[in-house]
């Protein structure tokens, strides 16, 4: 298969290559998919990453390429209508800071999100957060997960994860769910005080019109092998980041990073807290499970990255259990658990998925643990950002 490279893309420094080369290292522990979705996510990050190495694969890129073409011409067609104005956009009074990306998942946006959240406030700026609510199942137009107060008015299985997640680490902060982002708008609008707006993983929702575009792209490899879906990773052809105002690099060991599309870039890279805390609350510095077997689970897009920062921790990973996207923890997913840690000391899983647990659910002890964002430079960032809204 062969891949394409953006000139740009070959300008994106020393620096983000030796992190491909870091992050591509050939792993000593095993991650083992439980479903058969999950082992076709595997074969997909396989195709993305180190591209067609089998005749199966070959003959799967042949058959994948028309229909990612196709799917990419359409999103195109789409956005163009917007940029002609065939397709309008709902315009708010208020200013609104798009956070997403290119490709699909797993590069962090929630932590993101979280982090601009917290500056703005900061700032004394009154913040709300607008997301889709995605793998939750919310039926209805419009969901408030909370009002600021304090107090969750939706869980995690019909809000989504993601947003419960922000309203817990913002106590403070309206958290609006809705498919049509313009009707949360709105009702943020009508109903609170509000200076700001952050909306999550918005940059193909053109229905709403922005302030700031702010793209996040994964250091590694910004866009993958170059193709959209299915062939790819990636939800548009790469030009659509000339619609970008600011570009985010995630998973970066580097301080600094040239500019990517002619558009101002900054470099991030994400970091596992120093405690954990098991499904009550009760915490412990991470430091008290060295020595203990544990085994690792995770429902987020790319759980090697969070795998191994575990193991760069010092902890002891009897084994590494990757769960789908924003994967519901059925009874069967619960007993697979249950029986992976039969032999183990403990549990241990993002801060993300433990949103959707509960501390009856298993009889060994199960820890989260958060994870946040480290931006470079984050005053000149932040700066960059205030001069565009």
């Amino acid at each position: 298969m062969k891949t394409v490279v953006m000139p740009w893309e070959k300008k994106a420094g020393r620096c983000c290559r030796k992190t491909l080369e870091r992050r591509c290292a050939p792993s000593t522990m095993s991650c083992r998919p439980t479903t058969d979705m999950e082992r076709l996510a595997t074969i997909h990050r396989r195709l993305v990453t180190r591209g067609a190495t089998t005749a199966a694969e070959k003959l799967l890129v042949v058959l994948l390429w028309p229909l990612a073409v196709l799917y990419g011409t359409i999103n195109w067609l789409r956005g163009w209508c917007y940029d002609l104005g065939v397709l309008s956009a709902y315009r708010s009074r208020l200013p609104i800071i798009s956070v997403g990306n290119l490709a699909v998942g797993g590069l962090g946006k929630t932590p993101v999100v979280d982090w601009l959240v917290k500056y703005f406030a900061r700032q004394g700026k009154r913040v709300a957060i607008v997301s889709r609510g995605y793998g939750g199942n919310f039926t209805g137009e419009l969901g408030v997960v909370s009002t600021g107060d304090g107090q969750l008015q939706l869980e995690a299985a019909v809000a989504g994860d993601e947003p419960v997640l922000l309203a817990r680490r913002n106590p403070q902060v309206p958290v609006l769910i809705a498919r049509k982002r313009k009707l949360a708008i709105q009702e943020l609008e009508r109903a609170y005080e509000v200076d700001l707006v952050v909306m999550d993983d918005a940059f193909q929702h053109r229905q709403v019109a922005r302030t700031v575009d702010l793209v996040l792209l994964d250091a590694t490899r910004p866009l993958g092998n170059g193709w959209p879906l299915p062939l790819g990773n990636l939800r548009e052809f790469p030009r659509a980041l000339q619609r970008a105002d600011l570009l985010l690099l995630t998973r970066s060991q580097a301080t600094s990073a040239e500019p990517l599309a002619g558009k101002p870039t900054f470099t991030s890279c994400h970091q596992l807290a120093d405690q954990v805390s098991d499904l009550t609350g009760c915490a412990r510095q991470v430091t008290a499970l060295t020595g203990m077997k544990l085994v690792a689970f995770a429902g987020i897009a790319n759980p090697d990255p969070f795998f191994a920062a575990l193991t760069e921790l010092g902890l002891t990973l009897v084994e590494q259990i990757a769960l789908a996207d924003h994967a519901e923890y059925s009874p069967a997913v619960l007993q697979r658990l249950r029986r992976a840690v039969a032999d183990a000391d403990a549990l241990i899983t993002t801060e993300k998925d433990a949103v959707k647990l509960t501390a009856n659910m298993f009889e060994t002890p199960c820890y989260q643990i958060s994870l946040t964002i480290n931006i470079e430079n984050s005053e000149a960032f932040a700066h960059q950002l205030c001069t565009l809204i």
